[in-house]
């Protein structure tokens, strides 16, 4: 049995889970067993249903006013609660901000062996082996899991959202917590609204120093939503209030692995690197003819970005209208 860890935001599941979803369905048919989806928090039973579509057989449900906000220790007590009755030998989660609170959890309450970053369906002829990523992104590692229960936090944005055409059944079940698994308490809860999420976007336009001051944020902005992408910047640009801090991207930041990310007036330090150079196609626009981001882009443009971003919109417009 394979049990995945289906993480809600009121109820509404987000891209990388579904991504975790199909994951764990691909593993389940692979090795001729079922996919067993966990929903945490008051939910609709209809929405969880539909989680067949993204390849669950089962979807276990509990539901509880003090599981819709997260709690690492409420949360991995759930999971691996559910995971010790469906009987379940692997475990699949999404390496999110929430998914690494508790995987290291889970695996201490199951003495399961864990691995984040996972980028790869086990292989399995010699063994139980995933690859991950090391070293921010630069390099791979191939990890064999040899405990009986087997921990994977898979990467957003690797692995392609399949659909599977049908419907899961829905089991309410009733978990027993002590007063340790809520002893974290929630003063206030602030998310990014009306934006896309960086950490699932699939297109970034991003920022740095060389757009001079947040007043000249509104063309990276304006071509973002032209382009349907997320808005993100370097580390000098938060430390400055330029940009909201859940916007800054780098190894101290968020890292993100979209399919385009366009950097704009940004030099390329080593530190930003390391958060997005996992992404499928680097465009990195900048006067500076000797910026180290060159030398990790797959696409250049040296010119001024007040130069060259106005005639970047203008394409993106009459393309977004040729297309519409």
């Amino acid at each position: 049995m394979i049990v995945v860890f289906a993480e809600n935001i009121n109820g509404n599941f987000k891209k990388s889970t579904l991504e975790a979803v199909s994951y764990a369905a691909n593993l389940a048919q692979s090795n001729s067993t079922s996919c067993v989806a966990v929903v945490l928090g008051n939910t609709d039973d209809s929405k969880n249903a539909e989680l067949g579509k993204y390849g669950a057989d089962k979807v276990v449900s509990i539901k509880s006013d003090k599981l819709n906000e997260f709690r690492a220790e409420s949360y991995a007590t759930a999971i691996a609660s559910v995971a010790s009755q469906q009987n379940a030998t692997i475990i699949v989660l999404s390496n999110t901000s929430s998914g690494k609170s508790i995987s290291g959890r889970i695996a201490a309450k199951l003495n399961a062996g864990v691995v984040s970053g996972v980028v790869s369906l086990p292989n399995t002829s010699n063994g139980f082996v995933v690859r991950k990523t090391v070293f921010s992104g630069k390099a791979f590692a191939d990890v064999n899991i040899t405990t009986p229960i087997k921990i994977l936090a898979i990467t957003p944005n690797t692995f392609d959202v399949k659909e599977f055409g049908k419907t899961a059944s829905v089991e309410n079940v009733e978990v027993t917590f002590n007063e340790k698994d809520f002893a974290t308490t929630i003063e206030n809860v602030s998310r990014v609204t009306g934006k896309i999420s960086l950490t699932e976007a699939e297109l970034v336009v991003s920022g740095g120093r060389g757009m001079k001051g947040p007043e000249n944020w509104g063309i990276i902005e304006e071509l973002a939503s032209v382009l349907g992408a997320a808005t993100a910047c370097s580390k000098p640009v938060s430390d400055m209030d330029w940009r909201p801090h859940s916007e800054h991207v780098g190894q101290t930041g968020i890292t993100i692995k979209p399919n385009l990310y366009i950097a704009i007036g940004i030099s390329g330090a080593i530190q930003h690197l390391a958060g997005v150079s996992s992404s499928k196609v680097i465009v990195a626009i900048n006067k500076d003819p000797e910026a180290p981001f060159f030398k990790a882009a797959d696409y250049g443009i040296v010119g001024d970005a007040f130069d060259v971003l106005p005639k970047i919109l203008e394409a993106a417009k009459k393309l977004k209208s040729a297309t519409a």
